[in-house]
Formats: C-alpha cells, sequence, structure tokens
C-alpha cells in the first residue's frame, strides 16, 4: 500500500522551509498548474506537499528603487497584464503574455515557473536578459541568486534542500533600450515553445535569451558598432547563439529543425531589438 501524502499549509515562510527540510521527498505548491499533471499521472511522487498559498505577503508587486519586486505567488497573468510591470519590464510584460493560455496564466505563478525548471520555459529568457535575481529562503537563511545561474541542468535548479522561492527581483528596463519576443511553437497555440528568444538592445550591446533551445535556458551578450544595419546585427547575433543552441529532439521538432528555426528566432529578435532602441 503506497504511504500517504501529508499535506502542509504553513503561515510562515519559515515554518514552510522547515516543513520542506524535514520531508523525505517534499514537494512546494504554488499555483500548482504543472504539479497537479504530474501528480495526477503519476510521474511526480511526494511524501509531503507544502503548500505556499496560505503564507501571507507572497503574492505582492511593488515598484522599488530599482524596479520591480515580485512574490514567488504572483500569478503570469497579472505580469502579462499588471500597468506596473508593463511601464517598468515591459519586456517581461510580453514574454508572460505568450505563456500557454489564459487559463494557465490565472493560475501558474512566477516561483512556481521557475522552480519547475524545464529549459522550455519562456520567462527565463527575458529575465536573464533584464539581469533578473531570484530571492530564495531555507532555514540556513535567505540568498539572492542571478537567474542565468539558477538553472544547472537538465530539469535542474540550483534550489539547495529546504530552500524556497520567495521573490523575484526584476531591474527597470533601461531608458532608450530596445526589446523584441520571438517565439514558434509547433503543435499549437498554446504549446510550449520549440524554440523562443528574447533580445534587448542596450547602446551597442545586444543581449540574447535562448528557451528551448538547449538542456537549460541560456543567455549571451555581443558588443555592436551602435550604427550597425540590421544585416549584420542578425549575423552577428547568430554567431554568439549558435554555439549555445543544443536543442534535444522531441515531439515538438528533431534537433536539427529547431536549429534551424532558433537561428531564425535569434536573427528576428536581434534585429527587431536593436531597431527598436
Amino acid at each position: 500500500m503506497a504511504a500517504r501524502t501529508v499535506h502542509h499549509y504553513p503561515t510562515t515562510i519559515a515554518a514552510a522551509c522547515a516543513a520542506l527540510a524535514a520531508a523525505d521527498a517534499g514537494l512546494v505548491y504554488g499555483g500548482g498548474t504543472a504539479v497537479q499533471i504530474m501528480l495526477k499521472h503519476g510521474t511526480l511522487a511526494a511524501s509531503d506537499v507544502i503548500d505556499l498559498g496560505t503564507v501571507p505577503g507572497l503574492g505582492g508587486l511593488r515598484e522599488t528603487d530599482t524596479g520591480l519586486r515580485v512574490g514567488a505567488l504572483v500569478t503570469l497573468r497579472r505580469m502579462e497584464t499588471d500597468p506596473l510591470v508593463r511601464a517598468v519590464a515591459p519586456l517581461a510584460a510580453e514574454v508572460y503574455r505568450q505563456v500557454a493560455h489564459p487559463r494557465i496564466r490565472n493560475t501558474a505563478t512566477v516561483g512556481g515557473n521557475l522552480a519547475d525548471g524545464d529549459h522550455r520555459l519562456d520567462p527565463p529568457a527575458a529575465l536573464m536578459v533584464l539581469d533578473a535575481r531570484v530571492e530564495l529562503v531555507s532555514p540556513a537563511g535567505t540568498r539572492t541568486l542571478p537567474v542565468r545561474e539558477f538553472f544547472v541542468g537538465a530539469d535542474r535548479t540550483a534550489l539547495a534542500r529546504g530552500e524556497i522561492i520567495t521573490a523575484i527581483e526584476i531591474p527597470r528596463q533601461p531608458a532608450g533600450s530596445g526589446a523584441h519576443f520571438e517565439k514558434f511553437r509547433s503543435l499549437a497555440a498554446g504549446d510550449r515553445p520549440c524554440a523562443s528568444v528574447a533580445a534587448l538592445a542596450i547602446g551597442g550591446r545586444l543581449r540574447l535569451g535562448l528557451g528551448a533551445l538547449a538542456p537549460t535556458p541560456v543567455c549571451t551578450e555581443i558588443a555592436l558598432p551602435p550604427e550597425s544595419p540590421a544585416a549584420t546585427v542578425a549575423e552577428a547575433a547568430r554567431a554568439a547563439a549558435g554555439p549555445l543552441i543544443k536543442p534535444i529532439s522531441d515531439a515538438r521538432g528533431s534537433a536539427a529543425y529547431k536549429k534551424s528555426v532558433g537561428l531564425v528566432a535569434v536573427a528576428t529578435a536581434a534585429t527587431s531589438a536593436w531597431a527598436n532602441r
């Protein structure tokens, strides 16, 4: 007979971290869009489920001196529609707008989305080029980590035992910068991408964040003369991103197909961001 899963409803983040650290196979529950499906189909097992919905303060979103502080339980839909996000970090708002479909975005949370660790996630591409940081809390204390360092392997993150995502810190999108997000889907309009690219152009520098094109989300940055024409920008972006593109064959396409599509997405995102400065 299978062991019964214990559900926890903590009222403080300290209690949530303690329950997670003490569990044999603990699982943190935020929006639950992915977790519910995996538990139902038996692809994920947990001795303990820690529901963060009873912890106050994790659903807050506010402006700071440097940008935005987004609580882990803020929904993707709010990131898409909140006027503050659209004003302070419009690239982030645009990327969250393209995740799945409204039913998912109304439930899924920014913290849960990152903790999922899936290489096909859209938001990390934008969060990386915006220099966002993730706040992590455990019984040992609090630390912040660049989103660029959060993904450490296929479906693996830097979360330590007993550690929970509590917030994302997103710097203000630089004035005069240009941004673009390009996404290709191969199965359905609301499906995960077979390739996605976020680009941010600041002066003579271009940052590229890639999703679904390697075992983890990846990011790179290149320097270009400010007067560079579109063709030069596209070629430089492809040259910089090419070595990072190491896709995995799956139902959304072969590795060769994804690399081809990914290079198109890179060129399109790069030239559009450059033109939007």
